[in-house]
């Protein structure tokens, strides 16, 4: 059986790139906000912005023409949930902010490049998430591209603060491969909560350290690059999620530092350097191996029942009684099935790197 006309590339590739954009474009930003704001207290007016941007976009679908919740969260959800919040947005935080304070910004900004490397490690070596050479050698590109856009020639040694950082990255590892146990759920919803709960958690751990809250206007402004930065960003990469699988996903957002300092160059008017051409090159060859990669065989997908949203393509091919609205989301069950089309890591496809069997080659679990 033939896969649908969509491209395996699509949407995946572009809310990926699209999460990376946001991502990378909040932290120019935020920079112009540190100075006013205490950066502790900063993060959590982050994250209150996008916990608060998603609420108002999740009660008011219907006024603002969006689709319904798609797969609400579930009581077997929330132990993954939780995880990620303490991960994601408290833990990796706090140490970021506690590891700042005691080492160099030059060994600060190249130490943050380890998330992307964690994430896909983390995919790889835990989840046993399919990575074939193209994709390792794009990441590879991709990171070496970060690492040389954050180095400024000073000798790097690895102090306290700079193992306080790495383990930063690695929280933030964990917290996006633990998010793939959500993918099928609503992100709006997801999104919303980790924002509120990591929100609330690091301003109330900022106040008590005698941090100050500014004006209104400074809260707003740093609301807004929250829920965009922060909030948007995170509902794509979990879309992204769905259709590339953690590694992929996780390559391709690497691309932020590149989309930060390239923004950061016009804002402050910074001089194009040399350095600054042969890390987009990098970067540029990462993502042309990723979006060139190929990964098709037969596979056979077996029997599963769950619910996210789809559209009825060569994977939905059940029947719903009624008018149905593309998409749309219900408990479904898949047949077995055995086809080959080029895909990822995607929902229905979850074999891993070291499966050789037919058996498991089609495993969709």
């Amino acid at each position: 059986m033939t896969n649908s006309n969509h491209s395996h590339l699509w949407p995946g590739v572009p809310l990926a790139l699209g999460s990376a954009v946001l991502f990378g474009a909040s932290a120019p930003f935020s920079k112009l906000l540190i100075g006013p704001i205490d950066p502790w207290l900063l993060a959590g007016i982050l994250y209150l912005g996008a916990g608060a941007g998603l609420a108002v976009v999740h009660w008011g679908r219907p006024r603002l023409g969006l689709a319904s919740i798609e797969a609400p969260l579930q009581r077997r959800d929330l132990l993954w949930l939780a995880a990620v919040i303490l991960f994601g947005g408290v833990l990796g935080p706090l140490l970021l902010m506690l590891g700042l304070s005691q080492t160099s910004a030059a060994s600060g900004s190249l130490l943050l490049n380890l998330e992307g490397l964690a994430t896909m490690a983390i995919a790889w070596i835990v989840f046993r998430e399919n990575v074939d050479r193209r994709l390792l050698l794009g990441a590879a590109a991709i990171l070496s591209g970060a690492v040389l856009l954050s180095w400024n020639g000073q000798a790097f040694s690895l102090d306290t603060g700079g193992v306080l950082i790495a383990a930063a990255c690695l929280c933030w590892g964990i917290d996006n491969n633990l998010t793939r146990k959500l993918a099928s759920a609503d992100p709006v919803q997801i999104a919303m909560v980790k924002g509120v709960v990591a929100g609330v958690t690091n301003c109330a751990l900022a106040l008590g350290l005698g941090a100050v809250l500014p004006g209104a206007s400074l809260i707003g402004m740093g609301a807004l690059v929250g829920f965009l930065g922060i909030g948007v960003s995170l509902v794509m990469f979990m879309l992204g999620l769905r259709h590339l699988g953690t590694a992929r996903t996780g390559a391709y957002f690497s691309l932020a530092p590149f989309i930060g300092s390239g923004l950061a160059l016009a804002m402050f008017r910074e001089e194009l350097t040399l350095q600054f051409g042969l890390a987009g090159l990098l970067m540029a060859l990462g993502l042309w191996l990723h979006l060139t990669e190929s990964h098709d065989h037969e596979h056979v997908h077996q029997d599963l029942e769950h619910d996210h949203s789809h559209v009825h393509d060569d994977h939905h091919q059940h029947h719903q009684a009624g008018r149905v609205t593309e998409p749309h989301s219900h408990m479904h069950r898949h047949e077995p099935l055995r086809h080959k089309h080029p895909h990822y890591p995607d929902l229905h496809h979850r074999h891993s790197h070291g499966d050789t069997s037919e058996a498991a080659r089609g495993d969709a679990s």
